[in-house]
């Protein structure tokens, strides 16, 4: 070998992880099952708690599935705060201990109010910003402790980042029911916030050895520079795509208006949160749409490959679009199939039935993250070979558009279920492992798989825009199960329901699973008209 060669392979050899890492990897293990431990037993708590008890007793599954939905969206829509003040303002760093703070505040309000009914909404929503905050933060953290001499050590990382999660949220999903089961809610909520606390103490711990990146300056090439100044620009002729942001606009601040003032012809069922959600939809979509007509004219004020960049985010958010209704299905493991576990029968004749650990229904959401763990392997090592010796190519498109299929085929068989508990029988616990090993294969057809794709779509300077809007997707998720709900709440749709000779639960499992189907119907009719790109960087 020569001398040439071997100095190339001195760093790699001589690499080793970064001794910040592992404090890193503590808070994250913690962490996650802090919120998976309350996540999981909230509709449960919610239902039997005194909490809601101005609701009437037939009403109270509906108002905790709201509840609990409302939460996830505010989950999923503060990483926007947390990676902007991030960027902007505080670094990394500080900003993931403020908000880890603020997380800690939310389980301490949980535990401390468990009969207060403002003190626990108080705490849901600090949980809900402090969670959301730290989301986008702690993985491109984590990427900021490595140089180009032991970057080859950060996909281990990255792989025990996935391992932490999973083996987080399986023991806090497994224990968490049983805990409160047997102590109550001020134990149950209370043990994921002293896990919050140790995740927080972990992560301070290591402050004087993390690579700190200082905030962003300001990028005039940035997303919204781009979009703005392709709306703005008083180039060419016409200006469509300006009427139409402008029109999302104005339609955004008249529903926030009409959600304030409350005239009579605004659905009462639209509570803030739905308000809300619709407005941002709308202005995203207005804006979408109308920064692409008039996208060209951003060239020449700004760098051809920034606006080929832009464009293709625009692309990338319909094929997002495209997954909200997969998410509507996914996130309803934790309100619906529990609500519906817990009119099953726990099989404890069953020879294999762990009769000593599995006691609640709740504990059937400890499946999910055990698939997954089996699942991701399975398919690297023996489906997507198979497949590509049959001569079908798994591709990104593909594998997304499958997993919004098995999560429909997840919810017949849940509705399957829900026609045999109408109808008297006594069903089994035990068939609910069959909707979450095809829903978790859905998860990971769609989860694991659109983050691929839209970092192979977007360019560097536009991966952190398109984190951002992927949070989205499961906030729009949760929206359509908060109208869903609403929805249900009219005479005439009660009505409609009562003639199909359906119950309302199994009608909407059934009515979601074909909303699942027209997605992936919608999402096959524009993946075969997406122009791929690849824009993963050179080695």
């Amino acid at each position: 070998m020569t001398a040439t060669a071997a100095d190339s392979l001195a760093p790699a050899t001589k690499a080793r992880l970064p001794r910040q890492v592992p404090y890193i990897i503590g808070n994250e293990a913690c962490e996650r099952f802090s919120f998976y431990g309350m996540r999981n037993i909230l509709v449960q708590f919610l239902i039997s708690s005194v909490i809601l008890s101005y609701v009437p007793l037939e009403d109270r599954e509906g108002t905790a599935k709201d509840i609990f939905h409302s939460f996830v969206i505010g989950v999923y829509f503060f990483p926007l705060l947390g990676g902007w003040l991030s960027d902007r303002f505080f670094g990394k760093y500080n900003t993931v201990l403020w908000f880890s703070l603020i997380y800690c505040a939310g389980h301490a309000c949980l535990a401390m109010f468990e009969d207060n009914r403002n003190g626990f909404y108080t705490g849901l929503f600090l949980i809900a910003l402090g969670s959301g905050g730290i989301k986008p933060l702690v993985v491109s953290f984590v990427g900021d402790q490595f140089t180009r001499e032991n970057k080859h050590l950060a996909k281990v990382v990255f792989d025990a980042f996935y391992w932490t999660i999973n083996f987080g949220s399986f023991f806090a999903s497994l224990l968490m029911p049983l805990f409160l089961r047997e102590y109550g809610a001020a134990v149950a909520f209370g043990i994921p916030g002293i896990l919050m606390f140790i995740a927080t103490f972990i992560f301070w711990l290591g402050r004087k050895q993390y690579v700190r990146v200082p905030p962003a300056t300001h990028d005039p090439d940035s997303f919204l520079h781009v979009a703005r100044t392709a709306l703005l620009s008083k180039q060419g002729e016409g200006r469509t795509g300006l009427y139409v942001a402008a029109f999302g606009g104005a339609l955004a601040v008249f529903m926030l208006m009409a959600w304030a003032v409350g005239p009579s012809w605004w659905p009462e069922d639209f509570g803030f949160v739905i308000t809300a959600c619709l407005a941002l939809g709308v202005l995203i979509a207005c804006g979408g749409v109308g920064t692409s007509l008039q996208l060209e004219r951003a060239r020449g004020i700004h760098p051809d490959d920034t606006v080929d960049s832009v464009r293709a985010v625009l692309r990338v958010l319909i094929v997002f679009a495209l997954t909200t209704p997969f998410w509507s299905l996914f996130d309803q493991k934790a309100s619906t199939w529990v609500i519906q576990g817990r009119a099953m029968a726990i099989p404890h004749e069953l020879w294999w039935w762990p009769s000593f650990l599995v006691k609640e229904a709740g504990q059937m959401q400890a499946l999910n993250p055990a698939l997954v763990m089996l699942i991701i392997p399975f398919n690297n090592l023996v489906l997507y070979p198979a497949l590509r010796r049959m001569g079908v190519e798994p591709t990104a498109l593909r594998r997304m558009g499958t997993g919004i299929v098995f999560a429909g085929i997840a919810w017949i068989v849940a509705g399957v279920l829900q026609l045999w508990l109408d109808g008297g029988a006594q069903v089994s616990l035990a068939w609910q492992m069959w909707p979450y090993l095809l829903l978790t294969f859905g998860e990971v057809l769609v989860s694991a798989t659109a983050l691929e794709f839209a970092y192979s779509q977007a360019t560097q300077a536009m991966k952190g825009v398109i984190m951002a809007f992927w949070y989205l997707t499961s906030t729009f998720g949760s929206l359509w199960v908060l109208l869903t709900n609403a929805g249900v709440r009219n005479d005439a749709v009660t009505a409609h329901i009562a003639t199909t000779g359906l119950s309302e639960n199994a009608f909407l499992m059934f009515f979601f699973a074909a909303f699942a189907f027209a997605a992936a119907l919608g999402f096959a009719w524009y993946a075969r008209r997406y122009p791929m790109q690849d824009n993963y960087r050179t080695a």
